[in-house]
């Protein structure tokens, strides 16, 4: 049986984040990390559309945590500890400087998520960590003060462990075992799949900042909209299903939604409709898109306003005044299912934070037993959000194991 002093069970950010910072902060300390797969890091890989999406440009720690639907409290002291520009100079530190994007993503310069991959193989490698691929978790549990591992492969033993193996059902059944709560996962990242005559044929044209709540909830959001193939995207959409996860989860996914395309009032709208039919009177309606809104959504919502194409802004009477302004302020929408976003597959879910301790991320429950990333019940919009939640954890778990006393520090075996 091998023995290390510290291992870190999951080849994700997280883990390869810990296995570093720990192997850098104690060169004394053996430092495993086990792998199901025959690599690591794929979900860095795929992030960000391949370019992987680090972190978001808010340095402020009480603003930052306003974007996890979970956690939102558990993570204001770490973020004090280690936030955006701990992760900025971290990576910078190693060769890697990143970029800030119009929308507060930040990405490495080199837009490649290969990047970010070949900084944590290298530091891992050259800080002496051991990366054992092919080492599926079967068995943990605790024999006079130390943790036994049973992988697909063969057996070890270590002192201390990370649990850093993202949303696994199979892992949290394990953690189950030992004494932990899980809160029962549901998807957090979604796009919402629509069947409606106002958005088909049409995808790929985007809203730049609408309005929309679920309806008989109180649950909405702003910001830019996206029609898909199947129904909505982007930021207005999934932050809904971020925030709204468990609430829409019980719905089955089926409820409705309701848009302001314009982010104008009624009233206000009727009220400028009117102008134009003055201003604009030997205008055709159908042809000629206001509001800025994109020329194609512009034109479905004036057809489902009973405006026929021909039409003029002279000949429109009151009633599809009225119609026209409830499509671009109060437009109803029926949700039907849920699509995954891409492949950043999120969920909310995992093991319960009351049993956390966030100054240490060491289990209540367990002594020497650690967590980092999505293993915890804790989620986060889309944004590099989920990533800082990686990097912050995995970082203070790191920094307090490698400054522990270990009783069997660097030896092969017990």
């Amino acid at each position: 049986m091998k023995h290390f002093d510290v291992i870190i069970v999951g080849g994700g950010a997280a883990g390869f984040f810990a296995a570093i910072n720990i192997a850098q902060q104690n060169v004394r300390l053996k430092v495993a990390l086990l792998e199901k797969g025959k690599q690591g890091l794929q979900k860095v890989k795929v992030s960000g559309g391949g370019r992987c999406n680090v972190t978001h440009a808010e340095f402020v720690p009480w603003e930052l945590v306003l974007n996890y639907p979970r956690g939102e409290k558990e993570l204001l002291g770490p973020f004090h500890h280690f936030m955006t520009g701990d992760t900025i100079a971290w990576f910078e530190n190693r060769g890697v400087p990143l970029k800030i994007e119009e929308d507060g993503r930040m990405f490495p310069e080199s837009n490649s998520s290969q990047t970010i991959i070949d900084c944590f193989l290298n530091e891992a490698e050259k800080s002496g960590v051991q990366m054992l691929y092919g080492h599926a978790l079967k068995s943990l549990q605790k024999e006079r003060g130390f943790w036994k591992i049973e992988t697909s492969n063969a057996n070890f033993s270590a002192e201390k462990i990370i649990m850093a193996t993202g949303s696994s059902p199979k892992i949290w059944s394990l953690l189950e075992a030992l004494g932990h709560h899980i809160i029962e996962p549901v998807p957090s990242l979604f796009t919402f799949d629509i069947a409606d005559e106002r958005i088909n044929g049409i995808p790929g044209v985007v809203v730049n900042n609408v309005e929309v709540e679920v309806l008989n909830s109180n649950l909405s959001s702003e910001g830019p909209l996206l029609i898909t193939h199947v129904g909505m995207s982007a930021p207005a959409i999934l932050k809904l299903s971020a925030f709204g996860a468990l609430e829409l989860a019980r719905s089955d996914y089926k409820f409705e939604i309701k848009i302001n395309f314009i982010k104008m009032g009624l009233e206000d709208c009727v009220a400028q409709l009117k102008r134009f039919k003055q201003s604009l009177s030997k205008r055709t309606v159908y042809k000629f898109a206001q509001f800025e809104l994109p020329k194609r959504i512009w034109r479905k919502l004036v057809l489902a306003s009973g405006i026929p194409q021909d039409f003029r802004w002279a000949d429109i009477d009151k009633s599809q005044i009225i119609q026209l302004a409830e499509q671009l302020t109060q437009a109803v929408f029926s949700v039907t299912g849920k699509s995954t976003f891409k492949e950043e597959f999120v969920t909310a879910g995992g093991v319960d934070l009351k049993e956390i301790n966030f100054k240490t991320f060491e289990s209540k429950v367990c002594e020497n037993l650690f967590f980092a990333g999505e293993i915890l019940n804790i989620d986060a919009i889309t944004g590099g959000f989920n990533f800082q939640n990686a990097w912050s954890s995995a970082y203070i778990a790191a920094q307090h194991i490698s400054a522990s006393q270990f009783e069997y520090e660097g030896e092969d075996a017990l």
